[in-house]
């Protein structure tokens, strides 16, 4: 038999409040389709499907009364990339970035984010939506101390996306990678992704270590690959220590080192290059293998 779901089940699972279902059963029709007078409101696969739509088309900019018409019409399973995006202004990508976040929905962010890195490159998608949109969940969980699943699955779902970036790149341009690390006992890396996918859309091949990168993988990867930059991050205070660059093995010629991260200390690691955003290291990056 059908599974038949309740208005704060069908809520939970759409992202809204369960007055808004109401509101949208009374304004304009989307209610349970097999409800009748005196029974309670419980919503089958349809139904489901057909709010799932309305909500992602109001999430895209469109018009409730049209989100609605388009919904009601609706049959058969929700298909993600054959809604009409209406979010040209960025300011419009990041609030339904975020409100499809909120909403767990997964497929709908990957739609949304692919659309704007095909549209506008991975730097310019990263430093005006995908940070932006991390910034707010980010602060939202801190003044409320809730939605911690929230920012994780943005987090994963972005992480995804920029891994297909990086595995998308053409003939590298660099006879030798660049190499990538989080360093010490940092776990957060996203940014290293980024940097990673956008250098991987100028066609410059990486070795990317990813978190955690203890000194001596680096030292050892350092040694046998002699990488012309090597692009060290960390978040974290504890994890920005000098001897990640300044005890690594000599090689010959000597690589551009450049930090990125606020674990670093300026005033301790004056020899090096910084990057404070992501088209800066690229361009420090490209400076470096003569691009």
């Amino acid at each position: 038999m059908e599974e038949l779901l309740s208005v704060a089940a069908v809520a939970r699972r759409i992202g809204v409040a369960p007055a808004t279902l109401r509101t949208w059963a009374r304004r304009y029709g989307l209610g349970p389709s097999s409800h009748e007078a005196g029974e309670h409101r419980l919503y089958g696969a349809n139904d489901l499907a057909k709010l799932t739509l309305m909500r992602r088309l109001i999430t895209a900019g469109v018009a409730p009364a049209s989100a609605a018409q388009q919904a009601l019409a609706h049959k058969g399973e929700v298909k993600v990339e054959k809604i009409l995006l209406r979010c040209e202004i960025r300011e419009d990508v990041v609030a339904a970035v975020i409100s499809a976040a909120r909403s767990l929905d997964r497929n709908f962010i990957e739609s949304l984010l692919r659309k704007d890195l095909d549209k506008y490159g991975v730097i310019d998608s990263w430093q005006e939506v995908i940070a932006p949109a991390l910034m707010s969940i980010g602060e939202d969980w801190e003044q409320s101390g809730e939605g911690i699943e929230v920012e994780h699955l943005l987090s994963e779902t972005i992480t995804g996306i920029l891994r297909e970036k990086s595995l998308a790149r053409k003939k590298p341009i660099n006879g030798r990678p660049v190499l990538l690390a989080s360093v010490g006992e940092e776990l957060h890396c996203l940014a290293l992704h980024a940097l990673h996918a956008a250098l991987s859309e100028a066609n410059i091949e990486c070795n990317f270590m990813g978190a955690r990168t203890p000194f001596s993988a680096l030292s050892a990867m350092v040694s046998r690959s002699a990488p012309p930059a090597i692009f060290l991050w960390a978040q974290l205070t504890k994890n920005g220590d000098p001897k990640f660059y300044r005890e690594i093995p000599r090689v010959r010629p000597a690589p551009r080192v450049i930090l990125g991260g606020p674990g670093w200390d300026r005033k301790k690691c004056t020899e090096v290059a910084f990057a404070d955003d992501l088209a800066l290291a690229c361009s420090e990056i490209k400076q470096a293998i003569g691009a």
